[in-house]
């Protein structure tokens, strides 16, 4: 298995499929340079790319989660030919950057979006502006969300955000639950510009930022940008490339 590794979670149905694929890859003899395989559900996946993001590696992701948006189904039978000749997809991620109410600076990344909401029982009050553009300068509601175009079909979609295609070079702005404007349905933006969401009564109405799943509480500013200086490689299988669900998706939200 040379330049080849295995990363899998802890339960059960992980380490099976994992025991699984070594014994086919000895059987075989089958090597491929810089290949990462990771067995598990997408929060597991998201996790080890970022802990590879400085790396020029390629990431084969095997469902045994739930959904499995970002993952491929394993097939026993066909695994070997689907690692010989998958489809690349290359993405980059948000970074946002979180100065909190004690004057702290916090970083991470987020492949799916970044998700800005209220901390108690008091709605988030907030202003969201691009680069120096004003976007909306007065947003009640439970929050915001800023997502990707692999983001697009998760989180996001169930704000009722629109999908994006993954080489629209877009964002989506969508609200969650707001109370005024009631209508606004949010925006879609180019993914060049940072973006600036600020709380407007951080002593009365806390709110949270959460990049995928890392969570900085007490937020006053939040940039978001998107960081071209790193891609995640990832590949899928011929019959079931991240563009086929991600349309697939759409075709479902039409026919809906």
């Amino acid at each position: 298995m040379s330049n080849l590794q295995i990363i899998s979670d802890k339960n059960k149905k992980s380490q099976l499929i994992k025991s699984l694929i070594i014994k086919k890859i000895k059987q075989q003899e089958f090597k491929k340079p810089n290949l990462i395989i990771v067995i598990g559900g997408d929060g597991f996946m998201l996790e080890t790319l970022k802990r590879n993001k400085h790396s020029k590696k390629f990431f084969y992701g095997i469902n045994s989660g739930n959904f499995g948006f970002l993952m491929n189904k394993f097939s026993s039978k066909n695994i070997i030919r689907n690692l010989t000749s998958p489809n690349l997809i290359s993405i980059s991620p948000l970074e946002m950057t979180v100065k909190n109410k004690f004057k702290q600076i916090k970083k991470s990344l987020a492949i799916n979006e970044v998700s800005v909401l209220r901390q108690s029982k008091q709605t988030a009050l907030l202003s969201i502006k691009q680069g120096s553009k004003v976007i909306i300068k007065k947003l009640v509601s439970d929050g915001v969300l800023v997502s990707t175009p692999a983001g697009s079909t998760a989180y996001n979609l169930s704000v009722h955000g629109p999908i994006l295609s993954l080489n629209s070079k877009k964002l989506s702005i969508a609200p969650i639950s707001p109370f005024r404007p009631r209508r606004w349905r949010g925006r879609v933006v180019s993914d060049q510009l940072k973006i600036t969401i600020n709380n407007l009564n951080p002593a009365k109405r806390p709110i949270s930022a959460v990049a995928d799943n890392f969570e900085v509480r007490n937020a006053k500013t939040i940039i978001i940008q998107t960081n071209k200086m790193i891609k995640f490689n990832l590949l899928y299988d011929r019959n079931r490339s991240l563009q086929k669900k991600i349309k697939i998706e759409q075709l479902r939200r039409e026919i809906s």
